[in-house]
């Protein structure tokens, strides 16, 4: 008995020796941690594992990988086709129409994403989480709309889009843009307007760390490095403090400007954006290999698909051509609500959790992320709103298909008015309601289109959207009138929701970040740091 007695008092004292942080390692269940990619402007066929095996590239060994030893998801969805809507969905949980964003916020916004809104790393960041975020925030850049103030310890990246600036250094585009000072030269030599068609010239485009400009113009062709060091070095932290941490890496990759670090073979423009994806895959394997040993979700997914006008600085939407419209003329990918415009590459890779070589085609979409993560970490959100996000801890864990019965793309940038629900996706179907106005490659503009009846699609037959049903068939009739109830249901639910929010969409040239107005551009004089 005494020896037992001693050995319990031995443990007690060196447990009681032991710092405090470490002794409840050991009497808490220890908090996963949470890697979200977000890649820009991508297309569903830029991931390799999403093509055929003959007419894969090799372009992203890294995501096959994870792909392959994770899961991969076939019929996954971003919240809208434009970069701010898509971004705030995935951030809240809810679509555009109850968060208020409908549209892209710009250069010389005042405001942002709604304060009334709550982010998914708020919550985690109040449930001990660190949180931390590289890469494009675009959802407001001044005050309290800024990431460091929407639930984000730490923040490295662009406030918007790497095409809503100039640099000294331009990248690929169409049309291609000039640098800083010659645009600069240029204007006060009366350059005519037409010239500058699509170039952002009157602000430098700024590297954002906290709430300070660090650059400005910044670098492009090194961006990817910095992203990638500040990335690994937030990971190290985390695990060297044992603190569970949320790293949100919203890429310029696949947005123009392509600005890739090695230059590709001078032999065709296919190759810049194939070097770009390259680059792209590179920083995804370094995360990759940074938590092989740890409890960590790896997440990737795209903010809409490809932006189809930029022609060969595009990327490939796959099979989800959308021909009925391209016939028409006008575009089909990126500002649209045909499948190329919001139907994303998406793998989630968790070691020993995540089965390896799985597959879904659950009907799913990146609000989704809010519900799951928040699930995963025990965190549970604030019940005054609703949510339009659900929990897919069953697709990701245990191989589950079911995902949502009605999923609405709303329309962010091309036909109808911002926030209109154009399209309606159940099941294998796919209702329109609007259709027309995008841009193609080589400057086609399609006519904007009411459908009543709609346009309906069985995507399971007619990937391209390129012949519609018959609407005098009973299997027609019988698919619209459920494509109609479900549409009046989510505007009804809207409607009465007393937690929606609207967006300040105001605009000041003041309120540009500018880390110095008395120099051109706002071009930083010394590196360093310059609040704004």
């Amino acid at each position: 008995m005494a020896k037992v007695f001693s050995t319990v008092f031995l443990s007690s004292v060196l447990l009681c020796a032991l710092p405090v942080h470490l002794a409840l390692q050991n009497t808490v269940t220890k908090k996963p941690n949470f890697i979200v990619i977000l890649a820009d402007d991508i297309g569903w066929g830029d991931l390799d594992e999403n093509l055929n095996p003959e007419v894969r590239r090799n372009n992203t060994p890294y995501l096959n990988l994870m792909a392959q030893q994770g899961l991969r998801f076939t019929d996954f969805h971003s919240p809208a086709s434009t970069c701010s809507p898509s971004r705030a969905a995935i951030l809240t949980g809810r679509y555009g129409l109850r968060n208020g964003v409908t549209h892209n916020f710009g250069v010389n916004s005042v405001a942002g994403l709604p304060l009334s809104e709550v982010t998914f790393p708020q919550l985690l960041q109040a449930a001990g989480y660190h949180t931390a975020m590289i890469g494009k925030w675009h959802l407001g850049h001044n005050g309290p709309y800024r990431p460091t103030k929407r639930g984000f310890d730490y923040y490295l990246g662009v406030p918007y889009s790497n095409d809503m600036g100039c640099t000294d250094t331009p990248g690929y585009d169409l049309p291609p843009c000039l640098p800083c000072d010659s645009v600069v030269l240029n204007v006060t030599r009366k350059l005519r307007r037409g010239d500058m068609k699509g170039c952002y010239y009157k602000v430098g485009l700024p590297l954002i760390e906290n709430d300070s400009i660090v650059d400005q113009p910044l670098d492009l062709w090194t961006l990817t490095e910095t992203y990638k060091s500040t990335a690994l070095r937030i990971i190290n932290n985390a695990r060297e403090k044992g603190q569970p941490y949320l790293l949100y890496i919203a890429l310029a990759h696949m947005h123009v400007p392509l600005a890739p670090r090695l230059s590709p073979p001078q032999t065709s423009h296919h190759s810049i954006y194939a070097t770009s994806l390259q680059e792209m895959d590179s920083l995804v394997g370094a995360l990759k290999s940074a938590v092989e040993d740890s409890d960590t979700l790896i997440w990737f997914t795209g903010d809409n698909g490809p932006w189809e006008q930029k022609c060969q600085y595009a990327g490939s939407v796959g099979p989800f051509k959308g021909k009925w419209q391209v016939n028409k003329g006008g575009g089909s990918a990126k500002q649209t609500t045909w499948e190329g415009g919001h139907r994303v590459p998406t793998v989630a890779y968790w070691p020993g959790r995540i089965p390896p070589k799985t597959t879904s085609s659950a009907l799913l979409s990146g609000m989704d992320i809010f519900s799951t993560v928040l699930a995963l970490a025990g965190v549970t959100p604030p019940s005054n709103r609703r949510y339009d996000g659900v929990d897919v801890t069953d697709v990701l864990l245990n191989g589950g298909q079911t995902g949502h019965e009605f999923l609405f793309h709303p329309n962010s940038g091309a036909a109808g008015q911002y926030g209109d629900l154009q399209t309606v996706r159940s099941g294998k179907y796919k209702a329109f309601y609007i259709t027309g106005r995008s841009e193609a490659c080589g400057g086609m503009i399609g006519s904007e289109e009411l459908h009543d009846p709609p346009l309906i699609f069985d995507l399971e037959a007619d990937k391209a959207e390129e012949s519609p049903m018959d609407p005098w068939t009973c299997d027609y009739q019988e698919v619209a009138d459920r494509m109609a109830r479900g549409r009046e249901e989510l505007l009804w639910d809207i409607a009465s929701d007393m937690s929606v929010s609207t967006a300040d969409y105001s605009t000041n040239r003041t309120a540009a970040p500018c880390c110095d107005p008395t120099l051109p551009v706002c071009r930083c004089p010394l590196k360093g740091p310059s609040n704004y």
